[in-house]
């Protein structure tokens, strides 16, 4: 009989509690449910994790040996489970030499295509260059036309100085006349050449009129031209010359070129990197904007950084400053332009070496290399920035390499291409009837590839973008239509929220790719909160009804329409419409003042002029790829970070920016994690783990020990366990599967030793606080005043169910972005801060979304400017102003489509989230207000589907009045 389903039985991993589900396979089947309530634990820890187990106990005992055992996960049992794969937020590569088009194996066939088929053209002169035989020689000149007058030569010299007395006197006796210098000779009249200028010399071995019986003698005159020149031979006729080689160098520059090989465009080979960059593209070295680190001062009183203490450096730069008549008191920024780059770049080479000075730069080289001190070439990195190499411009590989071409493009050329031309040009592609034998399965091979990566809404990324600069969305969907590629069939996908960073417009071709991967016979299992995938879902489970020990339980399960229908599932009632995250009838009232970036050029952005308002909460939107990030993270912060800090991050390309002066902080809210190891945690991060280790130290059992703060650090000998050194894990490498983290058998996971966990608070240990949730945390540590502020802003932001000393590489991106809001949250507020948040809704329910909101309407109530990049359109409806970019992607993105509060945006046909805000906002007779950009008219929300438009506008007023004034919960709905 057939398994149709996965039966999980009691699974108990994490917060679990003791669930058992049935999950259909063949099915599109979406785990969703409140941020805590334990999806992952669900889809990742228990069913991918003994996928994963089972997978490692079918290898040999002897590579098991290697891999150590896996812990099993804590469950009874699971039933009709296939192959596992998981696809994660993670786990795109992060290093510098992994590309989209490596990662998808599609540049692996680009380099067997180029190779097979491609044409090599001469690096310095751009002449191609091709292996013609002698006979494929003679049956060219054959195909011209009968009674064509041609002359064969043997071009011997070719624009080389010399008078040549002997090369002539030797193509004399030989028998032949010679052109020389463009002008045929007779050679036995005597010739005399200037031994300075270049000259060009060719025998004359064959003239002839074409007609038949002429082939030998053609044949054997191609063979002498060819011995004569070394591999050479120009065939003239009346209106046209053509050079011929025999080998594989420019008949013009004599540049061989080695055999194509697919090594020769790899940027992982030496045979095919850039031997400037070795293959990375960019070159990193010591940056001049950060080695003079203030630039209005003299160089040796302050202006200097790194090297400034080098005794023999500041005297060569005191004898360059005498040669070269420079006043070292004179500010940096005020010397002429040829001093400053004479003191940081040396002078000219000829000159060094009477100095000895070679430039400020080539002496911290010079040192860098010659150091051993792992701690001093550490800090001289803070020196140094990364920048195109000037050798190959980027491209990553040798000028042999990128001078083969097909259809005109080099393979770098290729990969630079956006996905959506790069598909097209691989259509177009044209081949001979012996190329085709060759290429054709390798174009289907790519052209099938690139469209799996367009049909997942990444037409806007091109094969070169380094994977490292990839979001967790699209990292996920490149691997998506990598494994859609792969036609696997019986198989398990488990993904984590796919529709990170994607477009509402998009959102169909990513579940068109996951109906794609089900229907090839698959089961896909995906953790997601996005609205549109759960309805499209043919199965969905509902985890709840809270998050952490109030999570763990299966609250619905069935198609959408049953979930809908459960009364105790919250985001059955989001689905249904029964409740909304709609906060405010209408936006604030602009303030009148602005933050300006003129003339926003970096990347793909068209040279645009953004106005950003201060003082209200304004939303970045638009497709993927439109240039929100790039606007917002690489200009706009990073140039406030250099104003208001003296950050030496360089911004984005720009003209300008004003409106520096309504603001006095800029703080970035990223999810990059809180910390890299398992050592970081939530009480470290927010700083509540030193007033903890503080209380620890005062209790009457410590003072009797001499404990002190110290003991109660699992970062210090002493107090931790010394087995896993505080860690509570102990990590074992995998060697080609992930490293996996097993409790340490000494402390159980505790940290500490037992005369540490022996001081107790309230009958908690050190160990027991840590392991609390944050909201458990608050009763028992609330007597602490500024633990309890901090732990208060964390349960605002929903996060009471994360625990104190979860390690850090165990929270979501989300998670993360949440944790750095709430540490600013607490912090005292002066209300001219700017604060960014790069998509603060990833891995929020529905309910979180809802809180989360109600924390960016508090900050900004409070004076504060916010900036979102976000596509939640929850969010988005909540914005004071709104700027759409795009039009769509890549090259076709980079401008303002349309700005304003959400009514007008809702109101422009042209823009693409316009069409996905105007089904809520009611059709008035004149349509959404477009009076003006400022946020006047108040606009009631219409049902959402199918809820009730009393109930919303009753949830929005309890939120806000429109004004910035936000009125006072009663005492009844504070318990709800």
């Amino acid at each position: 009989m057939a398994i149709t389903h996965i039966t999980v039985r009691g699974a108990r991993e994490h917060n679990l509690r003791d669930i058992s589900v049935q999950i259909p396979r063949n099915t599109l089947t979406v785990v969703t449910g409140l941020s805590g309530s334990g999806k992952s634990s669900l889809a990742f820890d228990t069913i991918y994790a003994e996928g994963q187990r089972r997978y490692v106990e079918t290898l040999s005992a002897y590579a098991r040996q290697f891999l150590d055992q896996i812990e099993r996960p804590d469950v009874d049992s699971i039933e009709g489970l296939s192959p596992a794969i998981s696809i994660e937020q993670k786990t795109t590569s992060r290093s510098p030499r992994s590309t989209v088009g490596t990662i998808t194996e599609i540049y692996d066939y680009l380099r067997l295509l180029y190779a097979s088929i491609g044409i090599p053209h001469c690096p310095n002169c751009g002449r191609q260059i091709s292996r013609q035989s002698a006979e494929q020689i003679v049956e060219r000149i054959l195909a011209l036309a009968p009674g064509e007058r041609v002359t064969i030569y043997a071009p011997i010299v070719r624009g080389r100085k010399g008078e040549f007395k002997e090369l002539l006197d030797k193509i004399e006796q030989q028998g032949f006349k010679a052109r020389v210098d463009g002008v045929l000779r007779d050679l036995s009249e005597p010739i005399e050449l200037e031994r300075r200028k270049n000259h060009t010399i060719e025998a004359a071995v064959y003239r002839a009129v074409l007609k038949p019986g002429i082939e030998k003698a053609l044949a054997s005159s191609v063979e002498k031209a060819l011995q004569m020149a070394s591999g050479l031979v120009l065939v003239a006729t009346q209106n046209d010359e053509q050079l011929y080689s025999s080998s594989m160098a420019c008949p013009d520059c004599g540049l061989d070129v080695p055999k194509l090989e697919p090594r020769s465009f790899s940027f992982n080979s030496t045979y095919g990197a850039c031997p400037e960059c070795h293959g990375l593209g960019s070159i990193y070295d010591f940056d001049p904007a950060k080695i003079i680190k203030d630039w209005s001062k003299p160089l040796l009183d302050g202006a200097l950084g790194p090297g400034s203490g080098s005794q023999y450096l500041l005297r060569l730069i005191h004898l360059a400053a005498q040669k070269y008549k420079i006043n070292l008191k004179t500010p940096f920024e005020q010397l002429p332009q040829k001093q400053q780059d004479l003191l940081l770049y040396g002078p000219p080479k000829s000159e060094a070496p009477r100095t000895g000075f070679h430039g400020i730069l080539a002496y911290l080289r010079d040192s860098l290399e010659e150091s051993k001190h792992e701690s001093w070439r550490e800090a001289m990195m803070e020196y140094m920035s990364a920048s195109v190499c000037p050798a190959c411009k980027g491209q990553r590989l040798r000028p042999e390499s990128l001078a083969v071409k097909i259809g005109g493009l080099s393979i770098a050329g290729f990969t630079a291409l956006p996905l959506q031309r790069a598909l097209t040009a691989a259509l177009q592609l044209s081949f001979s009837a012996r190329e085709a034998l060759i290429a054709e399965r390798l174009r289907r091979e790519i052209v099938e590839r690139l469209e799996f990566l367009n049909a997942v809404g990444l037409g806007y990324l091109s094969l070169s973008r380094n994977a490292a600069t990839l979001s967790g969305g699209e990292g996920q969907r490149i691997r998506l239509a990598t494994q859609i590629g792969s036609r696997l069939r019986g198989v398990l996908y488990v993904l984590d929220e796919p529709s990170i960073g994607l477009h509402q417009r998009d959102n169909q071709r990513l579940i068109t790719a996951l109906e794609s991967l089900r229907n090839l016979g698959n089961t896909v299992l995906v953790v997601e909160h996005d609205e549109d995938t759960i309805r499209h879902a043919d199965y969905v489970l509902d985890l709840g009804p809270g998050a952490g020990k109030l999570g763990g339980h299966v609250v619905a399960e069935g198609t959408p329409a049953d979930i809908m229908r459960a009364p105790q599932s919250l985001t059955g009632r989001y689905l249904a419409g029964e409740k909304s995250t709609l906060h405010r009838l209408a936006p604030r009232p602009l303030t009148g003042k602005w933050i300006t970036v003129e003339g926003a050029r970096s990347h793909n952005l068209r040279n645009l002029t953004a106005r950003f308002p201060v003082g209200v909460m304004t939303v970045v939107t638009g497709v993927s790829g439109s240039g929100k990030s790039t606007l917002v993270n690489d200009i706009l912060y990073r140039a406030l970070a250099k104003q208001l800090y003296g950050s030496r991050e360089e911004p984005g390309e720009h003209t300008r920016i004003t409106g520096f002066e309504h603001l006095d902080k800029a703080i970035r809210i990223d999810q990059s994690p809180i910390g890299r190891t398992p050592r970081s945690n939530p009480a470290t991060y927010t700083g509540v783990f030193s007033a903890i280790r503080d209380l620890f130290a005062m209790l009457p059992e410590s003072r009797e020990r001499g404990y002190k703060p110290g003991r109660f650090s699992f970062n210090v000998a002493g107090g931790r366990c010394e087995a896993c050194q505080g860690e509570g894990q102990r990590r074992i490498e995998m060697n080609f599967l992930p490293d996996v983290y097993v409790e340490c058998e000494v402390c159980n996971g505790r940290r500490y030793n037992q005369e540490t966990l022996a001081v107790k608070f309230n009958g908690y240990s050190i160990a027991d606080v840590l392991d609390l949730a944050i909201e458990d945390a608050l009763p028992v540590l609330t007597d602490i005043p500024t633990v309890r502020q901090k732990l208060e802003t964390l349960v605002d932001v929903g996060l009471g169910y994360i625990h104190l000393g979860q390690a850090a590489t165990t929270l979501s991106g989300g998670e993360a972005q949440r944790m750095k809001l709430a540490r600013e949250l607490s912090k005292r507020q002066t209300g001219r801060t700017l604060y960014l948040l790069d998509e603060p809704t990833t891995g929020l329910h529905f309910d979180d979304v809802h809180k989360l909101l109600a924390v960016l309407h508090r900050l900004t109530d409070l004076g504060n400017t916010i900036i979102i990049i976000e596509h939640n359109l929850d969010v988005v409806r909540n914005a004071d102003w709104i700027i759409d970019l795009g039009p769509e992607g890549g090259e076709d993105g980079g401008q303002i489509v349309a700005e304003g509060p959400p009514e007008q945006i809702a109101a422009v046909t042209q823009s693409h989230t316009g069409d996905f805000l105007r089904r809520y906002y009611a059709a008035s007779p004149g349509g959404p207000d477009q009076s003006n950009g400022s946020a006047g008219a108040v606009i009631a929300a219409p049902p959402v589907n199918g809820s009730d438009p009393a109930s919303v506008r009753k949830e929005a007023a309890a939120s806000g009045n429109g004004t910035g004034k936000r009125r006072k919960a009663t005492k009844k709905e504070r318990a709800q």
